[in-house]
């Protein structure tokens, strides 16, 4: 079932609208919020907003000692704290020790991911860009929802893609165990499962306060490209052969801080008080594909596959059944 909220509210921001305009009169002080991915490409520039609103950042890192290096200044070292979403030890532990403090959760934003890697595996066997865009998100999630009910509000704001076009979820291969292995297609399938996290917390948390949005940032240059040589880019339309932007990446990529604007906007507009279990883009909730102009489908909108309940309830399940079968 889709949702009949998933059609645009004509929110006044747009495409390349900045972090200042969406958080203008935001006040987040007495709000905790924590942000994986928060100290590299989008998610730095979103730690950097929310932070400047008041807000208590806590940003789980694979990488300490480059967290710590780049958010100085910015948020508190001990607010730094180690977290591989691979390795789901190292996920519980981290939501053990915030349990610990027995404070409310205002915001959850799973942010971090891998994209379009070489074929990799956990040692227990799952695809790479599965397990830890979704697998480790998941159990992330769901360690954390009792501390968000303690919110009387709270907000999951989980970063999906454009690319989720590409694939809805390879029910009978989930980790590519029978079929070649294609990075695009694992790729899509895994920001399809980013999508459905949240549309499945918002209909297992509404009644306590919890609102669930997916979010595609934009098409935007940072790290997460590194496992593309520009070749490919060129190849997809990004780059032109001297390695500036193509012309229609020119027009329609944005900046970092710009590609942070959507999980602004989701993680604090009071336009979407009363709303939740759907996929924004552009500080707006947005299209489903079928009503998006044919040429502009590749970039705009979401598939129908990212935003159905049934999917999403199903996802839940499975990835649940993945956690049984790993401990």
């Amino acid at each position: 079932m889709i949702s009949k909220l998933q059609k645009p509210l004509g929110s006044g921001f747009g495409q390349k609208t900045e972090p200042n305009e969406i958080l203008e009169n935001i006040n987040l002080s007495n709000k905790t919020i924590i942000i994986t991915g928060g100290y590299s490409g989008i998610g730095l520039e979103t730690t950097k907003s929310l932070k400047s609103c008041g807000a208590r950042v806590i940003v789980p890192a694979k990488r300490v000692e480059v967290a710590i290096e780049r958010l100085k200044g910015i948020i508190p070292k001990e607010d730094i704290i180690k977290m591989d979403l691979e390795d789901l030890d190292s996920v519980q532990q981290f939501t053990d020790s915030f349990k610990e403090e027995n404070i409310p959760l205002d915001i959850l934003i799973n942010n971090a991911g891998i994209m379009a890697c070489p074929e990799t595996r956990t040692p227990n066997g799952w695809e790479s860009q599965f397990a830890i865009n979704q697998i480790g998100h998941f159990l992330l999630t769901k360690e954390l929802m009792d501390s968000m009910k303690k919110a009387k509000e709270s907000r999951l704001v989980s970063l999906s893609s454009s690319a989720h076009s590409l694939s809805g979820i390879l029910w009978d291969d989930i980790h590519f165990n029978t079929k070649p292995y294609d990075k695009w297609v694992a790729y899509g399938q895994s920001k399809t499962a980013s999508a459905l996290l949240a549309i499945e917390f918002d209909r297992l948390m509404k009644d306590y306060g919890g609102r669930g949005f997916a979010v595609h940032p934009g098409g935007i240059i940072t790290p997460l490209q590194r496992h593309l040589g520009d070749e490919e880019m060129v190849a997809l339309g990004w780059k032109k052969e001297d390695g500036s932007l193509s012309d229609m990446a020119a027009s329609f990529f944005k900046s970092p801080s710009q590609g942070a604007g959507t999980t602004l906007w989701c993680a604090t507009s009071s336009m979407l008080e009363g709303l939740g279990g759907v996929f924004c883009e552009n500080c707006d909730i947005a299209e489903r594909k079928v009503n998006v102009d044919e040429s502009m489908r590749r970039f705009f909108g979401v598939a129908d596959w990212a935003i159905d309940s049934e999917e999403a309830t199903r996802l839940w399940s499975e990835s649940e059944n993945l956690l049984s079968q790993d401990h």
